[in-house]
This record gives structure tokens, sequence and C-alpha cells, in this order.
């Protein structure tokens, strides 16, 4: 087994080749995007809960040869519920805190996500996005700290990096959002508050669920909905930030400009899941600026791509595009952004 040490020795940059300025490019966008519109972000929520209402129905009352298509739908349409407590997280769904803070409560509630912790450690990923061993979604190790790591992490780095990325999601919502110690004792009050409020949830709801419908009940309504909604999230979180082109940085060489414009991917999926998921993969625009609505992020790329568009990466959702970051992106190379565990000797 071998291990490349090169470490934080990134690639030179392009001669003559200034970084993006983040306020710059922010400038940029028309101030009307920026607003808050109460009635589309209403919206959202009415789309929402309609959709999985129908995904519930569906369950039920359609025949059980039919289940996957009803469970991946469901799933679909959850996954608008944490669209609508992002926004809300990142304060651009209504102008009152209070408002954001108790829409998003209530929407990751069925999710059993914690909103405070999400919404403290997310906006900690927007601060240092693509920033290598900072950003806390999905940054590739170097291959000397995979060669010491212990064997049951590296086993699951492999399965997380690999075919088994869909599960990502669920040990970042695990791991991370129900330590204490992973906030500041200035924000670990609304972190509990917010743990206590999930566990609350769940100490009530699946013995309920259970008791009614039975082991059974609690697969085919819950959980398998809510594995679906983690493999929407996911895939939207790896395929934002990972492809075998985009780098992630050492601190002395990342640009907030350069990782928020062009270490961001803009993906395309069927029309019927960018619907159900309030265009939440129109990523670029986010990225340049968390206080854009999800309503305004289309309007927003066009803008962008007019202005910036020689910076901004555009991916379709097919096989080939999960397979090169699959089998490609795996630890961190200085040269070329990605090697994958055959290339370090693994």
């Amino acid at each position: 087994m071998t291990a490349t040490t090169e470490r934080f020795v990134a690639a030179e940059p392009k001669p003559n080749e200034a970084p993006l300025q983040l306020k710059e490019i922010v400038r940029s966008i028309p101030k009307a995007y920026f607003e808050k519109d109460a009635a589309k972000a209403w919206k959202h929520v009415a789309i929402s809960i309609s959709a999985v209402i129908a995904g519930y129905c569906a369950i039920i009352f359609l025949p059980s040869f039919l289940l996957p298509f009803t469970w991946f739908f469901t799933g679909t349409a959850l996954t608008g519920f944490f669209v609508v407590g992002h926004d809300a997280g990142h304060r651009s769904f209504a102008k009152r805190r209070w408002v954001n803070d108790v829409v998003g409560h209530i929407a990751f509630l069925p999710l059993i996500y914690p909103f405070h912790p999400w919404r403290i450690l997310h906006d900690h990923h927007h601060l240092h996005t693509n920033k290598i061993e900072e950003d806390n979604a999905w940054y590739p190790w170097y291959a000397d700290d995979f060669a010491r790591a212990h064997p049951a992490m590296k086993v699951l780095y492999k399965a997380a990096r690999g075919w088994f990325w869909w599960l990502g999601s669920i040990g970042h919502w695990a791991v991370l959002h129900f330590d204490l110690r992973n906030f500041k004792v200035r924000d670990r009050s609304k972190a509990l508050f917010s743990m206590a409020l999930v566990v609350g949830f769940a100490a009530i709801f699946f013995p309920v669920l259970i008791a009614t419908t039975g082991f059974w009940g609690f697969v085919k309504f819950w959980l398998i909905p809510w594995m679906v909604y983690h493999f929407w999230m996911s895939t939207f979180t790896i395929v934002h930030h990972t492809i075998p082109e985009i780098s992630f940085q050492p601190e002395a060489q990342w640009s907030a400009g350069d990782a928020q414009l062009a270490g961001t991917v803009h993906c395309s999926y069927p029309r019927w899941i960018e619907f159900l998921c309030h265009d939440i993969n129109v990523h670029v625009p986010h990225h340049v600026s968390t206080g854009i609505p999800s309503y305004h992020l289309r309007a927003v790329h066009a803008n962008l791509k007019e202005n910036w568009g020689e910076h901004i990466v555009e991916r379709k959702f097919n096989w080939a595009l999960i397979k090169s970051i699959a089998t490609e992106c795996h630890l961190y190379h200085p040269e070329k952004s990605y090697q994958s565990f055959k290339e370090a000797g693994f």
C-alpha cells in the first residue's frame, strides 16, 4: 500500500489569472432577486404539503407492486420539506427571524433533522465551500490521512466515496447534528432545543405509528421514504461540489469567489424532481449569496451565465456523471483535483 504525501501543495495558478472577487459577483446581481415574496414562499410550502399527501395516498391506496414508485415519489416530495427549511435556515424564506425558525423546525420535524444544528453547520459549509479540511460537506481526504485511518473508517470512507454515496447524508445527519461539541458555547442552547424537539417528536410519532400500523407500517410509511429523501440529499450535495474537474483547495490557495462561483456545480435533473425540490439544484446562485430565495434561483443563474458564464460549471444528471464521481473522486490530489483509491495504491 502506498500513499501520496504531497500535502498542502496546490497547483500553480494560471499566469495573470486573479482570483474572482465574491463581492463583485454579488454586486452584478439585480437587487430585485434578493427580495422576499411571501406568496411565492408559501406557495412552495403548499406544493410540498400537497405532494407529500398525494404520495402517502398513493402508498396507501395503489397496488402494492407500485410501492417502489410511490416510495420514490413520496421521498422526493419530502425533500421539498427540507428545501423549505433550507430557505428558512438561510433567512431567505421570511423577513422575520421567528417565522423562519418556526417554519424551519416544522419542515424538518418529519425528517428528524434538528433545525438549528443543521443551520449552524450549513452556514459553516457556505463560509468555507471547497476548503479542504474545513468544509464539512464531502471534502476529500489526503491520501496519507487515509493510510493512517482506522480500518473501520477506511471501509466507511470508501463506501461513502464510492457506490454507497447515497448513504453519505445519513452519516452526516447522525454524526454531526446531535453532538453539542460541534457547536460554540453561544449556540448550544439553540442546538439543544432543536435536538430535544426532534427527539420528543420521534418519541411520540414512532411508537404511535408502530402501534397503529405495525413495524411494517413504520418501514412503509416513514423509513423507506426517509431513505429516498437521504438518497437525494446525498446525491444533490455530492454533485454540487464533486466532479473530477473541481478542486478542493488548502486555505492558503483558497478564494471565496472561485469556490462559490466556479467550485459549485449546476446540475440539471428531470423537471418533476426540480419542481418537487424547488430548484435547489440551481445551486451556483445559492452559493454566490445565501440571501437569494429559491424561487429566484433560475433567474439569477441566467444572470450569472450572462456575466460570468466562462466560470460556471454545468452538468446533466445521468449515469456517466455518477460513475465518474464514484470511481474517480476519492482522495485529494494537488495537481488534478482527485485521485482514485486505485491510483493512490489502496
